[in-house]
C-alpha cells in the first residue's frame, strides 16, 4: 500500500513540475495578446503528448530502479550465478568430448585387394533345397503341407513347412513344433537366426535332430551316430539305409536326436565372439567393398571391420584361444593373431603397443594390446578380422 501512496505521490510531483514548466514558458505577453489567443489551440496537443512522454518516462525510471535494487538482493544474484555456472558446465562438457572424439574419417586402414575373396563355400547355395517348398508354400497360401519320406513306421520322418509371422524366434517355433532349435537352424540351413524375416517359410521336420553332410567316402550310419552319440539303428531307419551302407562324401542324411556343437550354435545365433573393444567405438570401416582411403578413386575390398576410438584403449581377445603370432608389418602395424575352436582366427592391427607374447593362451578378459594408428593407418583404431577355415568373413555376423 506504501508503495502504491508513494508512487502516487512521485506522478503528482512530475505532473506538478511539468505543469509548473508550462506555465513559464506559455506567460503571455500584452502586445501579443492576439498571437496567443489565435495560436494557443493548435499548441494543445503537442502539450499533451509532451506531458504523457514524461510520465512514461518517469515510470520507466522507476521501473528500472527497481529491477536495479532486486538485483542487488543476494538471492538473485546466487539464481543469476548458478544459471551462468550451469551454462559454462555444460559447454566445457560438449567440448571435452568433441575434443576426445576420433575423427572416424580417419581411422580407418587394413589390408585391401583388389578382388572379392572367394569363400570356402556360397552361403547362397545352401538355401536352394528350400526354394521348391516356398513355391509349394505360396501356392498353398499358408497351409501346412506334408510329405512321407519313408515307409510308414513309429521312425517315419515327415516335413511340414510354417510360415514366419512378426515376432517369431526360432526358440519359439522350435518349441511349438515339439523340435529342437539345433533342427530348424540345421533343416533350413539357416547361417544367421536373428535374420529371419516374416514371410519367409522354414521346413519342419517331425522329430528333432539335424542334417549330417558326409565329410569323405566310407562313412557309414553307425559312424555317423556314434560321432554324435545317438542311437545306429534309429538313424539308419530314418534314412532308409543300413548300418554298414557305405555312404559317398557329399551325401546328406537326417540323423535324429543329434545336436550341432557349440562353436557353430554360437556363431549361427550372432554369439561366438565377443568385442574385443568394451568401451565405445565408431565403425568408422565395414567389411567389403569401400572407397580406399590410400588410393583416391579406386575401389577395393577390405577383409574387416575398423573400429575407430581413442589412442591407447585396451584391447581384449574376442574368444578364448592361443596366441600364435606377435609381429609388426608395413600394412598391419603392431598385430596380433590368436587362434581358437573349429578353425576360427582373429588378427588384431595397427596396435600402439602389444601385451602378449606367442604361446599365451587369452581369455576374453585379457588384454592383448592397446589402439594405435601403426602400419597403413589415417588414424587410431582397431582393425579386426576373423578367419574361418583361412578365409575370411564378416565379424559383424559372429560378434555378440
Amino acid at each position: 500500500m506504501s508503495e502504491k501512496i508513494g508512487e502516487k505521490s512521485f506522478l503528482k510531483k512530475c505532473e506538478a513540475s511539468r505543469e509548473a514548466s508550462f506555465e513559464t514558458r506559455s506567460a503571455p505577453k500584452t502586445e501579443r495578446k492576439f498571437e496567443l489567443n489565435f495560436e494557443i489551440r493548435p499548441e494543445i496537443k503537442p502539450q499533451k503528448k509532451y506531458f504523457i512522454s514524461e510520465r512514461f518516462q518517469c515510470i520507466m525510471n522507476k521501473l528500472v530502479k527497481s529491477i536495479t535494487m532486486s538485483f542487488k538482493s543476494n538471492s538473485v544474484q546466487v539464481v543469476c550465478l548458478s544459471v551462468l555456472g550451469f551454462c559454462a558446465g555444460v559447454f566445457l562438457t560438449c567440448l571435452l568430448i568433441t575434443a576426445r572424439r576420433p575423427d572416424f574419417r580417419h581411422g580407418v586402414g587394413g589390408l585391401e585387394t583388389t578382388a572379392e575373396p572367394e569363400y570356402e563355400e556360397n552361403l547362397s547355395s545352401l538355401l536352394a533345397d528350400v526354394e521348391n517348398d516356398i513355391a509349394l508354400a505360396d501356392a498353398a497360401e499358408d497351409s501346412a503341407l506334408t510329405e512321407a519320406v519313408l515307409p510308414e513306421s513309429d521312425s517315419i520322418i515327415t516335413y511340414q513347412t510354417y510360415r514366419v509371422k512378426a515376432g517369431d524366434m526360432i526358440g519359439f517355433i522350435a518349441d511349438a513344433f515339439d523340435v529342437t532349435q539345433d533342427t530348424i537352424i540345421s533343416v533350413n540351413n539357416i547361417k544367421q537366426s536373428r535374420l529371419i524375416q516374416p514371410g519367409q517359410y522354414l521346413k519342419i521336420p517331425s522329430m528333432p535332430g539335424i542334417i549330417y553332410t558326409v565329410k569323405k567316402n566310407g562313412e557309414t550310419a553307425a559312424t555317423i551316430a556314434e560321432k554324435y552319440k545317438v542311437n545306429a539303428e534309429k538313424t539308419a531307419f530314418a534314412n532308409n539305409i543300413s548300418l554298414d551302407s557305405e555312404l559317398k562324401a557329399g551325401t546328406s542324411l537326417f540323423v535324429p536326436e543329434a545336436e550341432l556343437d557349440w562353436a557353430t550354435r554360437q556363431e549361427i545365433n550372432g554369439d561366438l565372439f565377443k568385442k574385443p573393444l568394451h568401451a565405445r567405438y565408431w565403425l568408422s570401416s565395414n567389411y567389403g567393398w569401400r572407397n580406399s582411403p590410400f588410393n583416391a578413386g579406386a575401389r577395393t575390398f577390405h577383409g574387416g571391420i575398423d573400429m575407430a576410438v581413442s589412442q591407447g584403449t585396451p584391447i581384449y581377445a574376442a574368444l578364448d584361444g592361443t596366441v600364435t603370432a606377435v609381429g609388426y608389418n608395413a600394412t598391419y602395424g603392431n598385430y596380433v593373431i590368436i587362434t581358437h575352436h573349429s578353425g576360427y582366427k582373429t588378427l588384431y592391427g595397427h596396435m600402439k603397443s602389444t601385451a602378449c607374447r606367442k604361446g599365451n593362451f587369452v581369455y576374453t578378459n585379457t588384454v592383448i594390446g592397446y589402439v594405435g594408428s601403426t602400419g597403413m593407418s589415417t588414424g587410431p583404431h582397431l582393425h579386426f578380422t576373423v578367419y574361418k577355415n583361412g578365409k575370411t568373413i564378416n565379424p559383424m555376423a559372429v560378434l555378440n
